[in-house]
């Protein structure tokens, strides 16, 4: 009689051995591809952004003072769901996801959150020291060209109010998904919040109603630079252990031009609207 022959114990392991290192090298790539693909679909939101900002440019005059919108409600005081809300740019793009990030739920229930957001970083280094225009026109790039005034006004942990020049003023309150008004940071020592992206006026100049010397690159003037940061998205950093995020190009910016493009989490975590481009 033939007798069928099994697998042996060696052969089994062997087995395994080789499906264990195939998935090895397969899981990893699969989630870069899956990575990139959420990078990719935040880029095409970015640029169907910025087309909508322009087309509301041309039919108002200027930009809105937010992208989504600011928190809206009913009479019996409930939350205006998310893709409920008559958002500033909801004539010019197609649904309300467009202003959600790949990487943040947009289930019925988080159309509802509210969070409160902080003023994001302000440019570390001294007034005086970096200048970047040539604000008064001379022709030269020297410290005159970089007043306090130009500087980002509020900074760090700093929460952004109803009335954006007073910080007595009640906190304003964002849409959870609306990611490119304000998006989720990790806080080094630990935990999260909420940081402003998408503003109209940054500088102490422009908050205050506006000086010849103040920064141009702030989309409440009249014809702001082609290089003025409109929003930036950080969900896709590198954190370390300790909260900081890594030196890598892994926070996507998007320019008034319409270019969407990888920056440096640490510059623009540090630098913010200053961040050099």
């Amino acid at each position: 009689m033939n007798r069928r022959r099994g697998f042996t114990l060696i052969e089994l392991l062997t087995v395994i051995a080789i499906i264990a290192l195939l998935a090895a090298i397969i899981f990893p790539v699969y989630a870069r591809a899956k990575l990139q693909a959420l990078k990719s679909s935040d880029m095409v939101a970015m640029n169907s952004i910025s087309t909508a900002l322009q087309l509301y440019r041309v039919d108002q005059g200027g930009y809105p003072p937010a992208l989504l919108g600011y928190a809206s409600y009913y009479a019996d005081n409930t939350v205006v769901p998310a893709d409920k809300l008559n958002f500033f740019l909801k004539k010019r793009l197609d649904t309300v996801n467009t202003l959600t990030s790949s990487r943040v739920p947009n289930a019925e229930s988080d159309r509802k959150l509210l969070v409160e957001a902080v003023w994001p970083n302000a440019d570390p280094i001294a007034a005086g020291a970096d200048p970047q225009l040539d604000l008064n026109g001379d022709g030269r790039l020297t410290s005159d060209d970089d007043p306090a005034g130009s500087r980002q006004k509020f900074t760090g942990n700093q929460f952004v109010t109803v009335n954006p020049n007073d910080l007595n003023t009640a906190h304003q309150k964002f849409y959870r998904v609306s990611s490119y008004d304000v998006n989720e940071v990790a806080v080094p020592g630990g935990g999260k919040r909420f940081e402003l992206r998408y503003c109209l006026f940054w500088s102490k100049f422009g908050l205050e109603g506006g000086n010849a010397m103040d920064d141009p690159r702030q989309l409440g003037y009249s014809d702001p630079d082609d290089n003025t940061i409109v929003t930036w998205n950080s969900y896709f950093r590198e954190i370390a252990q300790d909260g900081t995020p890594q030196r890598q190009k892994a926070d996507i910016m998007l320019l008034l031009s319409g270019s969407a493009r990888y920056v440096d989490s640490v510059e623009i975590n540090n630098r913010s609207f200053r961040i050099r481009r």
